[in-house]
């Protein structure tokens, strides 16, 4: 019998309480990567548990080297809606583009 990656939730009643399992982002490093890449979700009760489940669901062709869970509601992110004050004052700093230097013939290509 094979577990499935969500759990079914617990029927609510006497002294029971509907609980759901926490949500995992998963990232894998391949072989030929030197960094984790998302790779999905998934519902576990812990970290090991999302470990052996991330293993069984997204490596199964022996394809990654390094596996992290990580509890999704642990992670912070931008919002896209902050796209422009987040991003576009990187533009003002003209000096971190090498745009205005002139490079000599012998470099070649850079």
């Amino acid at each position: 019998m094979s577990k499935s990656p969500h759990p079914t939730p617990l029927p609510e009643g006497e002294g029971v309480v509907q609980r759901e399992w926490p949500l995992w982002e998963v990232f894998v490093r391949s072989k030929q990567g030197l960094e984790h890449k998302h790779c999905g979700s998934l519902h576990a009760a812990d970290a090991q548990q999302a470990l052996q489940m991330a293993r069984d669901v997204y490596t199964r062709r022996q394809e990654g080297v390094s596996i992290w869970v990580v509890p999704s509601n642990t992670i912070t992110a931008s919002e896209p809606d902050d796209k422009a004050a987040f991003f576009e004052p990187m533009a003002d700093k003209i000096y971190r583009h090498p745009t205005f230097y002139e490079i000599p013939d012998e470099v070649g290509h850079m």
